[in-house]
């Protein structure tokens, strides 16, 4: 973490530990998993049409009315007549055959479980990947501050020579004065490079879904894997991907939909069966009293026969849904192969860049401190100095955007392999 002149240093926060709260309480982790547990829930025997389906009703009428009756000579009349219905059924209805839709309804469920779990693990493993390569940025961004607060010390060094020598007499009061304001230059760039860290703090604690006031440090080292080997890479990003896999799981589940479509052109049966209780009660009625229970069962057939093409159209729809699904599948893996070549060669080239941006900071720093003593022995100039001391941050900066992209290549190309997690 860069110095900020705090006398109490946050904790240190590192990246497993970053790693375990992002996956734990990163929203759309949450979401993707939420979708999980829908999926499943939905890849049932039920959903899909096998079970029957059984209900039942009931019924209760209370009725009070005043009736006259006259027939035959016989009159008869009724005041404040109560009258009763109860009815109930049970009723259940089991579908038999519907051309083998519910099969392949059960499959294109679980294909739907399958692509939520794949798009799942694609969230995890991009989260996994985003926090390493904002953790390293955060190292990245605080070595460049710190590298600035050691460019405003050097300046700071560099007034206090020329003030020496100005009053020695052997100094002029315009080299104090650029001095000076190379320092303040230098302070500033300080500045702004300690407010874009902080910065990348806030948005770092944002991605793991807690407080941007969370107050940590990050550890100091980039670490590089070096050895990673292109075919054992390439062989994973065709076996692991998660955008090949989501690809190919589509166009399963598309081919099945075609299936459940074409399954409408065959019969469905379908067997119902019922219960059912009656019971009715009138005062003022020639029955006062009926009552009857039954048992009905039956056999449906339904036949398809003609419905205005609506099938057909949807049937050759769904053949125009899978070549465009296997068009998909083709465009992704030519892009996954032109991203693998191109990350693994700039994986590559970074690693040649950390080696010789190491030697130039070595170099760099040792021409510093020689040129801290010819200035002080007044055999070089104040640029001269100057030029030494821009060339240093310049190299120390180079060097740690190497090893960061350096970090970032190895990065996605794991992701990219299936390999990161």
């Amino acid at each position: 973490d860069a110095p900020d002149g705090m006398q109490d240093a946050p904790p240190v926060l590192t990246l497993s530990k970053a790693l375990e709260i992002g996956l734990a309480e990163n929203f759309q982790v949450r979401i993707a998993r939420n979708n999980l547990s829908i999926a499943r829930n939905n890849a049932t025997l039920g959903n899909a049409g096998f079970l029957p389906i059984v209900e039942g009703t009931t019924t209760l009428t209370e009725r009070v009315e005043d009736s006259e009756f006259s027939a035959g000579g016989n009159d008869r009349t009724t005041e404040g007549a109560r009258s009763s219905s109860r009815n109930a059924t049970l009723q259940a209805r089991w579908l038999l055959f519907d051309g083998l839709g519910m099969f392949y309804e059960k499959n294109q469920l679980g294909e739907q479980k399958e692509i939520a779990d794949l798009e799942l693990r694609q969230q995890l493993e991009t989260l996994v990947a985003t926090i390493i390569v904002s953790y390293y940025d955060l190292i990245r961004i605080g070595r460049q501050t710190e590298n600035l607060k050691n460019s405003v010390e050097i300046s700071q060094q560099r007034i206090e020579i020329e003030e020496t020598k100005v009053d020695l007499g052997s100094g002029s009061r315009a080299d104090l004065l650029q001095a000076q304001s190379d320092l303040n230059a230098d302070r500033a760039a300080f500045l702004r490079e300690q407010n874009r860290f902080n910065q990348a703090k806030i948005a770092f604690n944002t991605l793991l879904a807690r407080s941007h006031e969370q107050p940590f440090s990050v550890t100091e080292t980039i670490a590089i894997d070096s050895t990673l080997n292109e075919s054992d890479l390439r062989a994973g990003w065709e076996q692991n991907n998660k955008a090949l896999q989501l690809a190919r799981r589509t166009l399963t589940s598309i081919r099945l939909e075609r299936k459940k479509i074409a399954a409408q052109r065959l019969p469905e049966i379908s067997l119902q069966s019922a219960y059912s209780f009656n019971r009715s009660e009138n005062d003022g009625g020639f029955i006062s009293f009926n009552e009857t229970t039954g048992f009905s069962a039956g056999i449906t057939a339904r036949i398809p026969i003609f419905d205005g093409f609506q099938l057909q159209r949807r049937i050759q729809n769904a053949d125009i849904a899978i070549q465009n699904s296997e068009l998909q599948l083709d465009a992704t893996r030519l892009q996954l192969d032109a991203d693998f070549a191109a990350l693994i060669q700039t994986y590559q080239n970074q690693l040649e860049l950390v080696g010789l941006e190491e030697e130039n900071l070595i170099n760099a720093q040792e021409s510093l401190e020689i040129a801290v003593e010819r200035f002080r022995l007044g055999t070089i100039s104040p640029l001269e100095f100057r030029e030494a001391q821009q060339t240093l941050l310049e190299a120390e900066n180079r060097w740690i955007v190497a090893r960061y992209d350096a970090k970032v290549a190895e990065t996605e190309l794991l992701l990219l392999s299936g390999l990161l997690i």
